[in-house]
């Protein structure tokens, strides 16, 4: 595990590297928008294809959904009594609300799980994402944000708008194609496993890109130690607990609560953006929550 966070940091520092060095004249925001649009448009739903078109698809999969749909729910649950005790203001409350209840289950989810479990923990990631977190972000995610901070849209659209992107295809593709038993061509399962494997580099080096030790200030420290606490170890040790009663077991059970312990994901960034909450707060978070990591997850890697 140690190992795999060494090398998933040395990736991330070219990242950041990059936000300082601007080769070409690339700012960081530029490359990471078009890393992120090739990842998400393109290598993302081939991976999800390729993965979810051979899982195992069944009562395992309801187990994994429920716990990051659980897991996600109680922590934006006690996010939100937090700032309700503390009586943040709105483009804090929202901010702090998302970078809580919001693992980055997929862009660094994703390369830490498959490198320190193999292969097989792909399909854990995608079924947690695309059938839990993701559909929470788009609908549950998207309205506290409108709720808590300012749209210029005149008219909202639906929450059910999130199934209109292009891993959700995928993901209905390969779920049809499972279930009716349809067999991979073998020519087709070496490309989709070619530029599957693009993904998880491409991710991490865009999570460098996305870091930034600027928007760290001590006025924020306030608002990012409930953050610290709900992400890294509360919202963990609730999957622990509801893993157990969801009776996941062996290494099924720790990779599962190993993605819901995963720092604050980086979308938050682009809604906080859009509906004018606090971007400084959240990126913020983003940083000090995937920095800590570097610590917690050998810690939680080891307990599981």
């Amino acid at each position: 595990m140690n190992t795999t966070l060494m090398q998933m940091t040395v990736l991330m520092l070219c990242g950041a590297g990059w936000r300082v060095l601007t080769p070409n004249r690339l700012s960081a925001d530029q490359t990471r928008l078009v890393l992120t649009t090739v990842v998400y448009y393109f290598f993302l739903p081939v991976m999800v294809l390729d993965v979810l078109w051979q899982a195992n698809i069944g009562w395992q999969s309801l187990q994994f959904s429920a716990l990051g749909g659980v897991s996600v729910l109680v922590a934006l649950g006690l996010s939100w009594l937090i700032v309700r005790l503390c009586r943040f203001k709105n483009p804090q409350i929202g901010a702090v609300i998302l970078a809580a209840a919001f693992p980055n289950v997929t862009y660094l989810g994703l390369p830490v799980l498959e490198q320190a479990f193999g292969s097989w923990a792909r399909s854990v990631v995608i079924q947690i994402d695309l059938f839990a977190v993701a559909p929470l972000v788009f609908s549950i995610g998207i309205m506290l944000a409108r709720h808590y901070g300012e749209s210029a849209e005149a008219k909202p659209k639906s929450v059910l708008g999130f199934l209109n992107a292009p891993p959700f295809w995928a993901a209905f593709l390969a779920v049809a194609l499972n279930l009716n038993q349809v067999p991979m061509p073998f020519w087709l399962a070496g490309l989709l496993k070619t530029c599957g494997g693009a993904v998880a580099p491409l991710m991490i080096f865009s999570l460098g890109l996305a870091l930034s030790w600027r928007d760290v200030h001590v006025r924020n420290l306030p608002f990012v130690i409930p953050v610290v606490v709900i992400k890294l170890l509360l919202m963990p040790l609730f999957a622990l607990w509801l893993a157990a009663y969801l009776q996941l077991t062996g290494q099924f059970k720790a990779a599962a609560v190993m993605d819901i312990a995963m720092p604050s994901m980086v979308l938050g960034i682009v809604l906080c953006d859009r509906y004018k909450l606090d971007s400084g707060l959240y990126a913020m978070a983003v940083t000090v929550t995937t920095a800590l990591s570097l610590v917690s997850l050998p810690l939680w890697y080891q307990l599981l």
